[in-house]
């Protein structure tokens, strides 16, 4: 029975150890998970503002950010090439002045793939600021938590703990947002520096609320138990 219990307690240690070598590669890693989330949910919220449009004026808007989001593409490999800078400042120039001369989606859109330059160059303050425009044009797009979220990264980035885990808050509340569990996730691990309690219960709080999110309520029970045995 002793035998049992040792090897029981070896393997639940070695999950625990493998879930956390995960959860600290998705730290290290955060910036280049966030650009996914990006572009999926970009995407998807692209074809349902193409799909909605009424008006030509409307349609030639998003043709118009859609040509901007291309050349975006085009720069974003090369973003360390001092050879680019001009290229890129043109990009953000062109960027500033479609957002501001529209609103709605199509201003949200070209604010955001502002942010996501000035995140692919690590100028975290101008990035920042950015998603913070793209969330306030976004209001009741599918854009507005996406940029809520990427503000958040943006702010940890800059070691502004509690308002990214304020915004992480917000966007995890959104309904229908394909980022909602990672957002909590994240509320969880940045609360572990601050709180510990407040990580666990932001944990529990992403078991109970998204109990078919295999990959972050796994890791949010892996760490609840690693917290628990500090």
């Amino acid at each position: 029975m002793a035998d049992k219990e040792k090897k029981e307690s070896v393997e639940k240690e070695d999950d625990v150890n493998a879930m956390q070598k995960l959860s600290g590669f998705i730290q290290r890693n955060r910036a280049a998970f966030l650009i996914f989330l990006i572009l999926v949910v970009a995407a998807l919220a692209v074809l349902i503002a193409a799909t909605s449009v009424l008006s030509s004026r409307n349609a030639q808007a998003i043709r118009q950010v859609e040509a901007l989001s291309q050349r975006y593409e085009t720069l974003r490999f090369d973003i360390a090439d001092a050879s680019k800078d001009a290229d890129v400042q043109t990009l953000l120039n062109d960027l500033d002045a479609f957002a501001s001369a529209h609103k709605g989606f199509v201003s949200a859109r070209a604010r955001s793939i502002a942010a996501s330059l000035y995140s692919d160059k690590k100028n975290w303050v101008e990035a920042e600021k950015a998603w913070s425009n793209a969330a306030g044009a976004a209001q009741g797009t599918y854009l507005e938590p996406v940029a809520m979220y990427n503000q958040a990264i943006a702010l940890e980035e800059r070691n502004d703990t509690q308002t990214a885990i304020d915004l992480f808050i917000k966007a995890a509340a959104f309904t229908g947002f394909p980022g909602a569990s990672r957002a909590q996730f994240n509320i969880g691990r940045l609360q572990e520096g601050v709180d510990k309690d407040a990580a666990i219960e932001a944990y529990r709080s992403l078991l109970s609320k998204w109990p078919n999110d295999e990959v972050w309520t796994s890791l949010a029970q892996s760490r609840i138990i690693a917290l628990g045995l500090k």
